[in-house]
């Protein structure tokens, strides 16, 4: 190809921005996963927290030296190994000091390391120092030992190591939590004793199954006393899968009529729960607790106490909605997501990620023993070639002091190797004739019965399998523990419902002209002579009782609900409706009721339409409520009758032209939502000026009082048949003088 035709080359290279973008992403998904994230199921370690671990055995931060300054060890391992943020590799290193955060921790804080309250709350590293913890030696014990592979640091002045060479599964001791990219990771604490006894049963039956390891493995065991509630059947299936989910439940005792919570869930903050009681005390939810204290100290941790109103309150109903509405019962979820030996990430399940760890334990062991024994044959060749020289003493003294290059000349004349005459020359002369032939010899002897028994345990799975058996028992012995997350079979909590909380009691709800609504206690109030602010009255106002809700109408037809007892005293003004709901553009409150779910009300417009709902129809949850009555145009709410038989009361409307009309109930149809049949007739050519004022139930034996201006008539029951029509009908026309009604009531 000629110059011209070759293509420049301005150093730099070019692809398109989807094919770099696409590779960039890749790059760091795969950096995620692999270097930050995900643990290594050997040693059960993020890289971040390998760093810290193997930088403090390095400073010689051993568990019998003096502490150092966190900041120095932050500083070595961001400076040699980890180049990310002082901040996040200090959280991480008091992450591992926290006795709350990790079931084993594997360094001892001095200072302050935060608190169960609040795991952030931390000194500043320049102000704490620490050290390891003495179970941190199972980690780092055989480092020295041939038994990791070591990578350049991120500069290539130093080496790390690739893994920890662990003597236990602790990746399943003390857990671990991340998120990678579209993936993440959550594997719970355990305790040591049951993890070991598991690998203890897999070692003796490879064949064993999850379940048959779950006689070991009960269950997490977080570092609190608080109950782990999930049925056994769901540990199982979660240990079979890899993924679940974790229920935990706080622990609490009875000191006289006090309940007093002493243990909390993992990572739950008593001031949180505290709060959230608080929370509910003040909303009037918790009607059954006077008084709430803490009383946590050094001696107890968590020590909460609830004071009840009185000895007859059901304390573990109480409890009960408290775990429901509250962080006092916590599920956590389980993902046990790791890298596994083959270097991918993969949920694995216990059997998997035991029998995985036991073949890294077997390949540590076995390059530990081979290190030895290497150490040991080339400490034999070398006694070997020193008992030549002990023997030929004067001969080597002679070669030494006469040949000009005595290296060669030993080495022809005693027959040696390299080694061996580098390690005569290299001795002593006083050493050299100190030696005694049997003091060699013995070292000899016992290297080589050390030699032997390397070679048998290298020879022989049994015995490999043996020793790895006996080192995890071992270890279990110096650092095993009992069990502090009992495994308790609970029912289900549930949550009181909030009517339940309250006392049932006669409430008067008032709602005023510009839509403020308060209540106050009792059937005898006068809502007219309330106080209002200026420019506003009474609207309306409806008897009912404080377990009961209230439905309010607006001007679209729209319902919304609110619980009585949750309304503002009606000692001050009360508080508007529109910041409770979210009302249509231009819409107003009309009018409201309330009942008890089963009650049943007529719905009627102004234009004489109308139906029977039941009055749960009328409320729920929704702030923007929900459509209930269907309006004609110009047409307005009126305020609902309450129906008390639907086969003996009789409906009763009324009309601005003083027609009123009277029939069954029954004939009216009972519905969910609508706009409902005609109730009265008003003719077309008075659609415009006439409309319906008012609708009342009259029961048998009931009273209808007719009220125009200051004065009111009563029409009994039977009193009310010349009124008698048909559905939908004109009715009859009242007497001269009364024509003119401005409401109906019922007595």
């Amino acid at each position: 190809m000629s110059d011209t035709a070759r293509p420049a080359f301005h150093g730099f290279e070019q692809i398109p921005l989807r094919e770099y973008a696409e590779r960039a992403y890749l790059d760091y998904s795969m950096y995620v996963v692999l270097d930050r994230a995900l643990p290594f199921l050997g040693d059960g370690l993020k890289p971040v927290q390998r760093r810290i671990v193997f930088a403090m055995s390095e400073l010689g931060l051993n568990a019998g030296a003096k502490p150092k300054k966190s900041a120095r060890t932050v500083g070595d391992v961001i400076g040699k190994y980890h180049p990310h943020g002082d901040s996040a590799c200090y959280e991480a290193l008091v992450l591992m000091a926290q006795p709350f955060s990790y079931r084993y921790p594997l360094i001892d804080g001095q200072g302050n390391f935060g608190s169960s309250d609040d795991p952030k709350s931390f000194a500043a590293m320049r102000y704490t120092e620490s050290k390891l913890t003495p179970i941190a030696e199972v980690l780092l014990g055989e480092i020295g030992h041939g038994t990791v592979d070591w990578d350049p640091n991120f500069d290539g002045t130093l080496e790390e190591p690739t893994w920890l060479p662990a003597r236990l599964p602790h990746l399943l001791l003390n857990g671990t939590t991340g998120i990678a990219v579209g993936m993440a990771t959550d594997v719970p604490p355990h305790n040591l004793n049951e993890v070991v006894s598991a690998c203890v049963r897999l070692l003796d039956d490879p064949d064993a199954t999850v379940r048959d390891l779950c006689e070991h493995v009960r269950g997490p065991d977080y570092p609190t006393t608080a109950e782990i509630i999930t049925p056994i059947a769901d540990l199982q299936a979660m240990y079979e899968t890899g993924h679940g989910s974790v229920r935990a439940r706080a622990t609490y005792l009875r000191e006289q009529n006090n309940i007093v919570i002493t243990a909390l869930p993992y990572q739950v903050s008593p001031s949180k729960v505290i709060e959230q009681i608080a929370q509910q005390m003040r909303a009037k939810k918790l009607p059954w607790l006077e008084d709430l204290r803490d009383e946590s100290d050094h001696a107890n941790p968590t020590r909460i106490v609830m004071i009840p109103r009185s000895n007859r309150v059901d304390v573990e109903q109480l409890m009960g909605h408290l775990f429901v509405t509250t962080d006092l019962e916590k599920s956590y979820r389980v993902n046990m997501n790791v890298i596994g030996l083959d270097g991918r990430p993969q949920v694995k399940n216990l059997k998997m990620l035991l029998s995985e760890w036991l073949v890294f334990r077997s390949d540590t062991v076995t390059r530990r023993l081979k290190h030895r024994l290497e150490k040991v044959e080339r400490r034999l060749h070398l006694l070997e070639g020193l008992l030549v020289a002990f023997l030929n003493l004067d001969e080597v003294i002679r070669i030494i002091r006469t040949e000009d290059e005595p290296k060669p000349a030993l080495i022809a004349r005693f027959g040696l190797s390299d080694d061996q005459a580098d390690y005569i020359l290299d001795t002593r002369l006083k050493q050299l004739a100190r030696l005694e032939e049997m003091k060699i010899r013995g070292e000899q002897d016992e290297l080589a019965a050390e030699r032997d028994k390397l070679m048998s345990i290298l020879d022989s799975k049994p015995k490999l399998k043996k020793l790895v058996k006996d080192e995890l028992l071992a270890d279990a012995k110096k650092f095993g523990d009992a069990r502090m997350s009992p495994l308790v079979s609970r029912e289900a909590a549930q949550a009181i419902d909030e009517t339940e909380l309250v006392p049932s009691e006669p409430m008067t709800i008032v709602l005023s002209e510009k839509g403020w609504i308060r209540a106050a206690k009792g059937h005898d109030i006068d809502a007219a002579g309330l106080s209002y602010r200026d420019g506003d009255g009474l609207l309306c106002a409806v008897r009912g009782r404080s377990t009961q809700q209230v439905a309010f109408l607006d001007s679209t037809g729209r319902s919304y609900s609110a619980l009585a007892h949750s309304l503002p005293s009606a000692r001050g003004n009360g508080e508007p409706l529109s910041g409770r709901f979210s009302l249509p553009a231009g819409a107003a409150f009309q009018t409201m009721t309330s009942g008890a779910d089963d009650a049943r009300f007529v719905l009627a417009s102004s234009h004489g339409y109308g139906f029977v709902t039941r009055f749960e129809n009328l409320t729920g949850r929704n702030k923007a409520g929900k459509a209930m009555l269907s309006l004609t145009p110009e047409s307005t709410v009126l305020q609902p009758a309450g129906v008390g038989n639907l086969e003996t009361d009789r409906i009763v409307a009324v009309t601005s032209a003083g027609h009123l009309l009277a029939f069954p109930i029954a004939e009216l149809p009972e519905l969910d939502k609508g706009k409902g049949n005609k109730i009265i007739e008003i003719p077309k050519a008075k659609r415009s000026t006439e409309r319906v004022i008012a609708i009342a139930v009259v029961p048998p034996g009931g009273t209808l009082s007719v009220k125009s201006g200051a004065r009111t008539m009563s029409l009994s029951f039977k009193e009310l048949e010349p009124y008698i029509g048909a559905r939908g009908s004109r009715g009859g026309l009242l007497s001269r003088g009364w024509q003119k009604v401005d409401a109906l009531a019922v007595e």
